[in-house]
């Protein structure tokens, strides 16, 4: 993966409002659903939220720029496909198989200075040694994280995500799920050490930006452009949900800026909680390019009103 500054453009001084407003930009300009067309479109949208899932968050940013993370945000130092080796003890190496978490691991050496459950277990921190078995331990959690739209989100899912060089785990994303979210998969992190259970991996859910919705909690925000005279002599109006457009009634004398709600139009609760709802921004947006007998009748027209009397 592409260091997380280079993909979001920014330098490593960046502040925290200069990287929001850079993935904002970028996750809006590159977006799949404005790019239905683009083979790439969704491995581009990805490596930008990766980027700012370690560059957003200020101890995972910290961890990265000190080294102790990768670009991915994983800790660095743990791979399960690496192999390693050294002088008299040979080399280990691990593989997709049987073995605990998924793993099956495989001893290459001469074996001039101990069996292979002693050089593993002394490597992983094991208390096993020359002249002795390592007792059996349990194996390290690892963490991983993913990032889902917002209609994942909503409706669930399954994912796939990789770990390290090794298989793929796949992840089942309940509905209403939130974001920072930790799904736990027992016996799949790092095996165990001589005999011991394997450790588990634990998922971390990042919902990414949406270019039409702003998540609030449970509950949803959306800009709705109207016409002028939508606005004054009111209308029924087609406004996109995360179910399918549904049918909005504009009151008459609409103010831009008015907010009306769509209940249990949100996310979907979790644990039997209730939908949050949708709310709904009303914005008049005037004629692009202008219409000349629009402007005529404002014109025309003689205004009979002070909308600033109360500010004086």
């Amino acid at each position: 993966m592409r260091d997380p500054y280079d993909v979001l453009g920014v330098p490593k001084k960046a502040s925290e409002a200069e990287i929001k407003k850079a993935f904002r930009q970028l996750a809006k300009k590159h977006h799949p659903d404005t790019h239905a067309n683009d083979p790439n479109a969704v491995k581009n949208f990805q490596e930008i939220n990766a980027a700012y899932e370690v560059l957003g968050d200020k101890e995972k940013r910290a961890q990265y720029d000190r080294g102790e993370i990768d670009e991915a945000g994983q800790p660095r130092g743990f791979n399960p496909g690496a192999q390693g080796s050294g002088r008299g003890f040979g080399g280990f190496r691990a593989r997709p198989g049987q073995g605990p978490g998924g793993f099956e691991f495989q001893w290459s050496g001469n074996g001039e200075n101990g069996n292979a459950d002693d050089v593993f277990a002394d490597i992983l921190g094991g208390l096993g040694g020359r002249g002795r078995r390592a007792q059996p331990r349990r194996g390290q959690d690892i963490q991983l994280a993913t990032t889902i739209s917002l209609q994942e989100a909503a409706q669930g899912g399954l994912r796939r995500v990789m770990l390290g060089d090794g298989p793929e785990l796949e992840v089942r994303i309940p509905p209403g799920v939130k974001d920072g979210q930790q799904i736990r998969l027992r016996a799949k992190g790092a095996p165990g050490m001589a005999g011991g259970p394997a450790g588990d991996a634990l998922i971390t859910i990042a919902i990414a930006l949406h270019p039409i919705y702003e998540r609030d909690g449970k509950d949803l925000r959306m800009d709705l452009p109207i016409t002028l005279k939508e606005a004054i002599l009111g209308a029924k109006v087609q406004a996109p949900t995360l179910t399918g457009p549904v049918t909005l009634t504009v009151p008459p004398h609409s103010n831009n800026g008015a907010v009306l709600r769509l209940k249990g139009k949100g996310l979907p609760g979790a644990g039997g909680e209730a939908a949050g709802d949708l709310y709904v921004k009303l914005r008049v947006a005037l004629p692009d390019p202008p219409d000349p007998k629009l402007d005529a009748f404002i014109k025309s027209w003689d205004a009979q009103y002070d909308p600033r009397s109360k500010l004086k």
